[in-house]
């Protein structure tokens, strides 16, 4: 049977589905199944593939999957015991005990002597009992703190130590049940409204572990509590109350969606539906948290970050953007509200320093998730009808906050602010306030400048009309939040061409005078942080340029400024401290041109880009060590652990950028990791941009191949590497990052048979057999190296045992290849197996 006459027989598929089952790729058996499950129009014969591939998916332990398989082949089969059995174990799996329990007491009636039956019903017994007897003793503990915290006479410090026992139960099963059965949301719902904040603490902890993971129980709890309840509580003046109510309607949040993809699941091309009432409840309650005067800024910021977390998707391969749409619909304008409020004004509700920064990434991500033309025209008509709505209204008030709304935007969706700043008079009224005697709109005024010279479409027509204005300002005003301002707009301006070391924009010094400048504020702690910050965003610009970058790292007293910014709550300033960061460390992409295109360039007379002197290696290498001694590790490790929508993407990637750049020379990786940096860098890997996500990969395989990764990475960390190694075994890749990932690779898999299993599990095996016939030499010995160790697994020595395939022969030939690691590598490879499985030697003389 040829191969397109197999793959359009079910019986064929499915006996390719058995062969690969039993050689171990479980992934290719599901893949031969579902074809199978496709042609198929016998229902005894869809029972049979449904129930193979439960097994497949009890394998990949997404039981899950399995349960839904075994239910489908009893649908069409249910006298099959084979597919009760696997449900039984997957519903095991799944905590489904009592379900379990059913299963495996009816295989046991059809095949009484089946010793696998009889011992599954005997563990599923014990574990029903032992959870009998486990909810209990749960329950009257549960009654017990009930009875203390409803007891008025009795002493603080006792209910305080319920409230927080309380907690602690709630993470377990058995006592989120029995807190939910025993009406504790009504009991937490009078906690929620006491006086004291550690009780509400407990409260709003012992919710989340209410709501985590079970979406009916949070769909109940959002009923019974109210989103009222919920928001003013988010929204009151305790900051630390206001972080664990948005801690919990974020995991409200994820409750919610995951029941609603687990409703659709295993539906073809399926339409998620219209968010639910609960979902709506939520996200209409944050938008009118947004221009509401009785919420506090640290609310009015935790209900922003909950909508760049929740709302936009997570990946642009899903279809739907309902959610995104359903809050532009509902919600922009009062986005918009707070964009335009400026805080100094009367009107307005209260904003942070992080509010403005917040609102401008939540626009971008609204404004991103958007699929069409027609869905980005609605967007650009709504911006500008409220920018409109206010530049038109009499009074410089009202002009301020549309201008403040353009700035905002300006940082945000910058194509949305380019609209907005095009609009008739926009850009006079700008110009024409920088010379306002009032600091308020002069200061709102200076920022919007500074935020339209760093795009394109605007950047030369303020070169031409706003430096003068500036240096105007600079030179002559007596405020120092209006000069450092104006400071920044002279550096953004004058860092326009780049590293090109040729295309300066101002007179020779004038930029190390800029920097002079910048570093001194800097330094300054008479003034307020936002003024600080805005001399780190002047000095991103000016790092451009060597000299600037030598003169910074010299200065240890800015670099510690810096860097304490970077720590403290402005989360504002992370994109500015990680752009300057990747600037110092020449972290960058430089594409080298082309030696041939470089001399037609000059012969044309045509520009070509010059590299300053102090950008060489040795002078960057002296830069690193000196960021290193001034604590740039530390910093790092904080500015990944703020929760702000500040911590963009694109600041993600700056610092992975920056780490790689770190972890470079072998001698300062174990400082970096010392320092807390290996535990960074694994967030860093999973969620980033595809850049960021590359560049923090390659900075862990450089880790993990010097160091020891149980030191580097102790306890589950080291299992949370595995999956960013994975992703650099790609053709997208450089063939050094491919020699790192597998270098890095050989290391784990020689540490523990469960490392070799999640290496596995993450489909590493096809991708190192692939390397293994790479053309460079060190590439393909260190996949034969990391093919070595992970030849102690069974499933991988399945792969040589099963017949119709050359593996075997590959070892044979490498073990006599000139090159001596590939042959010593492959020699290993050979002796591990034959050690594993003798049966191989008898087939080793057949290969030659």
């Amino acid at each position: 049977m040829s191969v397109s006459e197999r793959e359009k027989d079910p019986a064929a598929l499915k006996e390719e589905g058995n062969v690969l089952f039993k050689a171990g790729d479980m992934q290719g058996a599901v893949c031969c199944y579902t074809k199978a499950l496709k042609l198929s129009d016998s229902q005894a014969e869809s029972a049979v593939l449904y129930r193979n591939r439960s097994a497949c998916y009890l394998k990949q332990e997404e039981y899950s999957k399995a349960e839904a398989d075994a239910s489908k082949a009893l649908d069409n089969d249910p006298g099959d015991v084979k597919a009760r059995f696997r449900r039984a174990q997957a519903f095991q799996k799944l905590g489904r005990l009592d379900q379990a329990f059913l299963d495996a007491q009816r295989c046991a009636q059809l095949e009484p002597k089946n010793k696998a039956f009889q011992d599954l019903l005997r563990q599923l017994g014990a574990q029903i009992q032992q959870k009998s007897v486990q909810l209990n003793s749960t329950d009257a503990r549960v009654q017990q703190m009930f009875s203390l915290l409803l007891d008025a006479s009795a002493k603080d410090s006792d209910r305080q130590k319920a409230a927080q026992n309380l907690v602690v139960l709630s993470r377990e099963d058995a006592g989120a049940e029995q807190i939910f059965r025993n009406d504790g949301v009504k009991l937490i719902q009078k906690l929620l409204q006491s006086k004291q904040e550690d009780v509400v603490l407990s409260a709003l902890r012992t919710l989340v572990g209410l709501c985590t993971g079970h979406h009916s129980r949070t769909m109940a709890i959002v009923n019974e509590l109210g989103m009222e309840q919920l928001c003013a509580v988010m929204g009151s003046g305790a900051s630390a109350v206001s972080l664990a109510a948005c801690h919990l309607l974020q995991v409200m949040f994820e409750a919610l969606t995951e029941g609603m993809k687990r409703e659709i699941r295993g539906k073809d091309e399926a339409i998620l539906p219209e968010p639910s009432k609960e979902l709506r409840s939520m996200l209409r309650h944050l938008l009118d948290m947004m221009p509401a005067s009785n919420v506090s800024g640290p609310g009015r910021d935790s209900a922003i970050n909950l909508m760049v977390k929740q709302v936009p998707r997570k990946s642009l391969k899903n279809p739907d953007n309902s959610l995104t749409l359903w809050v532009i619909d509902h919600g922009l304008k009062k986005i918009l509200e707070v964009a335009g409020t400026v805080p100094e004004l009367s009107e307005g509700p209260p904003l942070t320093d992080n509010s403005h920064m917040s609102c401008s990434v939540l626009l971008s991500k609204l404004y991103d998730d958007l699929n069409s033309d027609k869905e980005r025209e609605n967007f650009n008509k709504l911006c500008e009808e409220y920018v409109q709505q206010h530049f038109s209204r009499t009074g410089l008030d009202a002009k301020l906050r549309a201008i403040q709304t353009v700035s905002v935007l300006l940082q945000g969706p910058s194509d949305v602010g380019n609209r907005t700043l095009e609009m008739s008079g926009m850009i006079d009224a700008v110009i024409s306030l920088c010379a306002s005697e009032d600091v308020t709109r002069q200061q709102v005024a200076v920022e919007a400048l500074i935020h339209a010279a760093g795009k394109a479409k605007r950047a030369s027509f303020i070169t031409a009309n706003g430096v003068a204005l500036l240096k105007d300002l600079y030179k002559k005003s007596e405020n120092d939040r209006i000069r450092v301002r104006a400071l920044v707009g002279l550096c953004k301006l004058g860092s326009a061409g780049g590293t090109d070391f040729s295309m300066k924009q101002f007179a020779e010094g004038s930029t190390l005078k800029l920097a002079k400048q910048c570093r001194k504020w800097l330094c300054n702690e008479s003034l307020p942080p936002t003024s600080r910050r805005w001399s780190v965003e002047g000095l991103a610009y000016l790092t451009f340029d060597a000299d600037v970058k030598e003169d910074l790292v010299e200065d240890k007293n800015a670099l510690l400024a810096m860097f304490e910014l970077a720590k403290s709550e402005d989360k504002t300033v992370l994109f500015a401290v990680g752009s300057t960061l990747v600037n110092c460390t020449n972290s960058y992409d430089v594409e080298k041109p082309d030696p041939q295109m470089v001399e037609l360039a000059k012969y044309a007379k045509q520009h070509v880009p010059e590299e300053h002197p102090k950008d060489a290696p040795s002078y960057v290498d002296k830069r690193l060590v000196k960021l290193l001694e001034a604590g740039v590790v530390s910093a790092l490790v904080c500015m990944v652990k703020q929760e702000s929508p500040a911590l963009t993407e694109a600041c993600r990637e700056c610092i992975a950028r920056v780490f790689l750049a770190l972890v470079e020379r072998q001698e300062d990786r174990g400082t970096v990791v010392a320092q807390g940096g290996g535990k960074a860098l694994i967030p860093l890997a999973s969620d980033n941009t595809d850049v960021g996500k590359i560049k923090a990969a390659q900075a862990l395989a450089k880790i993990t191949i010097t160091s020891n990764p149980t030191i580097a990475f102790p306890g589950e960390r080291i299992y949370e590497m595995v999956r960013p190694l994975v992703i650099l075994l790609s053709l997208e890749c450089t063939l050094l990052q491919n020699f790192e990932a597998l270098m890095a690779l050989t290391n784990l898999a020689g540490i523990s048979e469960r490392l070799r299993q999640k290496i596995i599990k993450e489909k590493a095996v096809p991708k190192i057999e692939g390397y293994m016939f790479e053309e460079h030499d060190l590439v393909r010995a260190s996949a034969t190296e990391c093919m070595c160790n992970l030849v102690l697994s069974t499933e991988v020595q399945k792969l040589y045992l099963a017949t119709g395939n050359d593996r075997l022969k590959l070892l044979v030939l490498y073990s006599g290849e000139e090159d001596e690691r590939l042959r010593k590598a492959a020699a290993g490879t050979l002796a591990m197996l034959t050690a594993e499985q003798p049966e191989l030697c008898a087939r080793i003389p057949g290969t030659v």
